[in-house]
């Protein structure tokens, strides 16, 4: 109860603190420091998936900039040597206000990761955006569909009629590719499952539905049971790497990820950086509240 005060505090807070809380999930606030995170990430075998940080603009002239970062990102990282691949929101381009103007941003995205034979990953926001978000994932895989994927939240009640509508894409003859998560943002109990034990009951049914559609999965996860759960799914299927791979936030759980590693599966690691770091700290934090001891930690004690 301590942990979760001190969450919902800590947003309310100057950002130069909450900063000591931000800096363990962030690679940084320009792209050399995502460049170089990425570096050290891929000398332990893992591979990164980017994302700029910033959401829900207000108006189109943001969206255009915003373009222009990804476009520029993935430039640089060809350049680098780093075959990344890029996940983005689309309420930061314009989603909420035009989605025909949204639709033709991505789409340039896509195409110059396509002329990299690279990818992108429309991340999945909260209800409001869910029905736009699969129309946009739609009808980009329809031109791109080695190029483009989605994300699907376990913890949403409407999730199996979602993987349904993905596994008829997929079966038409065009792979789909799914990051499953839990899902982190407060949606009302109507439309959402609260209790942790029944949301990792889904998450395992929805990664079953999708290992026997021979879907693609970055099974998104820091919690032990859902790992050793989709181990168990990954040997009962006896699969490979061609069919899924563990995805982790930046700075979140290394030592599972490392176990993950010796284990011999592959591992994605998703590299937020940019100014907008705020409003992505604070839901990791409220997300996982037992971080704030370790932000109070930090107050006393080096590294």
């Amino acid at each position: 109860m301590i942990n979760k005060f001190i969450a919902s505090v800590l947003p309310y807070l100057p950002k130069k603190f909450v900063w000591i809380f931000s800096k363990r999930y962030i690679s940084g606030q320009n792209i050399d420091d995502a460049v170089a995170a990425s570096h050290n990430l891929a000398r332990e075998g893992i591979s990164v998936t980017l994302d700029h940080l910033g959401e829900y603009i207000s108006e189109l002239g943001q969206a255009e900039e915003v373009r222009q970062i990804y476009l520029e990102m993935i430039e640089r990282f060809e350049q680098e040597g780093i075959h990344a691949t890029y996940s983005l929101k689309p309420s930061s381009f314009g989603l909420q206000i035009d989605f025909e103007t949204c639709f033709g941003y991505i789409r340039d995205i896509v195409e110059k990761a396509h002329s990299y034979h690279s990818f992108v990953r429309i991340d999945m926001e909260d209800s409001s955006c869910v029905d736009a978000e699969l129309e946009l994932y739609r009808r980009l895989h329809e031109l791109y569909p080695l190029n483009v994927g989605i994300v699907i939240q376990a913890y949403l009640k409407r999730t199996p009629k979602d993987l349904e509508f993905l596994a008829r894409l997929h079966s038409a003859g065009s792979p789909v590719n799914v990051r499953l998560c839990k899902g982190i943002y407060v949606e009302p109990e109507s439309i959402a499952v609260k209790d942790r034990k029944e949301i990792n009951v889904h998450f395992l049914d929805a990664l079953d539905y999708l290992f026997q559609k021979s879907i693609f999965v970055g099974i998104a996860t820091h919690d032990r049971e859902l790992t050793d759960g989709a181990q168990r799914l990954i040997q009962r299927y006896s699969l490979t790497d061609k069919n899924y791979e563990f995805q982790m936030l930046y700075g979140v759980t290394p030592e599972l990820r490392r176990e993950l590693l010796a284990a011999g599966h592959k591992m994605r690691v998703y590299v937020p950086f940019g100014k907008e770091w705020f409003g992505y700290s604070t839901r990791r934090l409220k997300e996982n509240p037992r971080m704030a001891f370790y932000i109070i930690k930090a107050l006393f004690y080096r590294g």
